[in-house]
C-alpha cells in the first residue's frame, strides 16, 4: 500500500538537510531521477521484488497509484515528501511542473523481469473479456 511520509529536514543559517534514512527495507541499490518530462506520462507499471520512494526535489508532479482494492492519487510537491510505493502499487507520474526533478530510489537493481505493465484495471479488463469470449464458445 502507497504511503506518504515527511522527510526530517535540519535547518541552519547554513541551509536545509534533510535526511533520507530507514525507508525502505533492504539496503538502496538504484537510485535515479527524472527530469524535462512536461506534458508526459512515466511509469505505468508495478513491480515484482523492488520498492520505491520517489521525491520531487524541485517542481510538483501527480503520483496515480492503483492496487487491487483501490485507486489513489499522491501530488508530491515538497522535497521533503516521499512516497513509499510496495511492489504491487501500479503506478504513473504525470502532471510535472516546469523544471520538475523527482528522484526515485530503490532497493533492487533494474531488472526488466521485475515489471508488470498492465494495470489491475486492465487485468481485470482482460480477465472479463475472456471469461465472456470462453462463456460464449461455450453457448456454441
Amino acid at each position: 500500500m502507497p504511503k506518504i511520509f515527511t522527510l526530517p529536514v535540519h535547518s541552519s543559517n547554513r541551509g536545509d538537510l534533510t535526511v533520507f534514512e530507514n525507508i525502505l527495507p533492504g539496503s538502496l541499490k538504484r537510485i535515479f531521477y527524472i527530469t524535462n518530462a512536461d506534458g508526459e506520462t512515466r511509469g505505468g507499471h508495478r513491480h515484482i521484488k523492488a520498492w520505491q520512494a520517489l521525491m520531487c526535489l524541485q517542481g510538483s508532479c501527480d503520483i496515480y497509484v492503483e492496487t487491487p482494492d483501490k485507486k489513489m492519487v499522491f501530488g508530491l510537491d515538497e522535497p521533503n515528501k516521499v512516497l513509499i510505493l510496495e511492489p504491487q502499487d501500479w503506478h504513473t507520474l504525470e502532471n510535472f511542473s516546469d523544471n520538475a526533478i523527482v528522484l526515485v530510489v530503490s532497493n533492487e537493481n533494474y531488472d526488466p523481469e521485475d515489471y508488470i505493465y498492465p494495470s489491475y484495471s486492465d487485468s481485470l479488463n482482460e480477465e472479463k473479456a475472456y471469461q465472456i469470449i470462453k462463456s460464449s464458445k461455450k453457448k456454441d
